[in-house]
């Protein structure tokens, strides 16, 4: 897996709640690598049809080609030959961290857009395995709709979720410190 070495690769991980721009930034930081020429393979979560089942799609409607994927391995066996290997909602895709991880020591740069936090305040275990790996992470806080301040955390408006269960602004909404509620002591 040497092909496309990079000798410095990057790790980036945007990161934060629902509705913070995480996957806006992510393919920001796509479209720009897209004009150096850089071959670039973009993944989603297979069970993730929100928008679209073959993009990777922004709540503004922002559009990226995307492989759609349930595991790690899948990853692995489709990114030969790239330059940079892109994620969307990592957090549910089985054994994406060391998929990625391998990606990443064969010089292979890496961009992840997640949530790190179920909506019950729980990290999510893929994305605490590649945290120490990165060479930048943007965390993208949404505004709070009670308090209007920096939202960093993803909140569930019904009762009863799982704890990955799909969904948009009908299930969640992302809140600020004092209204996440599973902070409070």
């Amino acid at each position: 897996m040497t092909q496309n070495f990079t000798p410095n690769p990057e790790f980036v991980i945007y990161t934060g709640p629902m509705f913070g721009g995480k996957t806006s930034r992510m393919l920001s930081a796509l479209d720009r690598a897209k004009y150096q020429s850089k071959r670039i393979l973009a993944f989603k979560p297979k069970m993730d049809h929100r928008y679209d089942s073959e993009e990777i799609v922004t709540h503004s409607g922002y559009r990226w080609k995307a492989h759609c994927v349930a595991s790690g391995e899948e990853i692995l066996s489709l990114s030969n030959g790239a330059d940079i290997v892109a994620v969307d909602e990592a957090f549910m895709i089985d054994d994406v961290a060391d998929a990625l991880l391998e990606l990443f020591r064969a010089g292979k740069n890496i961009y992840v857009s997640s949530i790190q936090l179920s909506a019950r305040g729980e990290p999510f275990d893929e994305i605490q395995k590649m945290f120490p790996w990165a060479t930048r992470i943007e965390v993208c806080p949404a505004v709070c709709p009670v308090s209007g301040k920096d939202a960093y955390y993803t909140v569930a408006k019904i009762e009863g979720l799982s704890e990955i269960d799909i969904g948009g602004t009908e299930k969640y909404e992302p809140r600020c410190h004092e209204h996440a509620g599973f902070l409070a002591a």
